[in-house]
């Protein structure tokens, strides 16, 4: 006697089974790369002092040092030389992945330049533009000058001779 077992009817469950595991699977997948993704997203940064809207327009030349105060708040830092400097230093930075380092976007230095009656003589707002790199290691400020190498003044003394 032969056994004729009916297999056409078990094989479309079967692959039925491995398709939806399979679905499964690759959703999991797309899941799991979408995460890992969206961790290492862009972030930005704001330091300092942070500018209110209409701040500047409210302090007209001549106003006094309290009102400013009132307006502006602390300054970051104050200096006092040829009378009395506030400034409100901010700085905004970028990374556009999350284990890159930050890259600075904008840099603003707000300047509020009194006179000696202490009442605003000058505005002033810095930009990123307006700065320059300092390397504070070794203390050194690039100069737009002709750099000069060892040689140079060995082929400056052939060149008279």
């Amino acid at each position: 006697m032969t056994d004729i077992r009916n297999t056409s009817s078990r094989a479309p469950a079967l692959r039925g089974a491995s398709t939806r595991w399979g679905r499964i699977r690759a959703t999991a997948a797309i899941a799991l790369v979408c995460a890992v993704l969206g961790a290492c997203t862009g972030e930005q940064f704001q330091k300092g002092y942070i500018l209110p809207a209409g701040a500047l327009e409210q302090i007209p030349i001549g106003a006094s040092q309290d009102q400013v105060l009132i307006v502006m708040g602390t300054p970051s830092t104050v200096a006092t030389l040829d009378g009395e400097v506030f400034y409100y230093i901010s700085q905004r930075a970028s990374r556009p992945v999350a284990f890159m380092n930050d890259r600075v976007v904008d840099q603003r230095v707000i300047a509020i330049y009194f006179d000696k009656n202490r009442q605003v003589r000058r505005l002033a707002n810095y930009g990123l533009k307006d700065g320059k790199i300092f390397d504070f290691v070794s203390r050194t400020t690039t100069t737009s000058g002709q750099e000069l190498s060892y040689l140079t003044p060995l082929f400056k003394l052939l060149s008279f001779n």
